[in-house]
């Protein structure tokens, strides 16, 4: 199958990947959609692989507050550069971890941070590990690694809080 610009501007739009990532991705799948939206978020992965060991010393804190002013959360979600940070999808990034933080409420950021000898599900205790609110089948990890792979930079969840009244 021949690899148009529309089959280019679809993918690009879907995956948010670079247009010669996803002429490529396209390339390599013989022209099919899903299969080359595989390819770009195994991609996604290896790069977030690749820029795992970078210092993340930039970032930002963004809050959430859920209608009603019952459940809120906060969270700092770094990144390599403020250049980055300052970016939209950078921002959209932490403001959707925030809601995932208010939502289901875990309380560790990754697996490694649960104590010794405590009996949890990850899935169910570790922010990275939860199925992300708005697209079930992703986890969080797998949020960050495709911003990871979007953004050209390593990126961390460092902490939250969330806060409930009467709790």
């Amino acid at each position: 199958m021949e690899v148009t610009v529309d089959l280019i501007k679809t993918l690009r739009d879907q995956s948010g990947a670079g247009i010669m990532d996803c002429k490529r991705a396209l390339e390599s799948a013989n022209g099919d959609l899903d299969q080359a939206q595989e390819i770009l978020k195994k991609r996604g992965v290896a790069v977030a692989a690749k820029r795992s060991s970078m210092a993340t010393n930039e970032g930002l804190i963004e809050s959430y507050v859920h209608s009603g002013g019952q459940i809120a959360a906060i969270v700092e979600v770094n990144c390599e550069t403020d250049f980055v940070a300052r970016t939209p999808d950078f921002k959209s990034l932490a403001h959707d971890v925030a809601m995932q933080v208010a939502a289901m409420a875990p309380l560790y950021v990754d697996r490694s941070d649960i104590p010794d000898g405590e009996d949890t599900n990850p899935q169910e205790s570790c922010l990275m590990e939860q199925p992300f609110i708005k697209d079930p089948p992703k986890t969080v990890r797998d949020l960050v690694d495709e911003a990871v792979a979007k953004l050209g930079e390593n990126v961390r969840v460092r902490r939250f809080a969330r806060f409930s009244l009467g709790e």
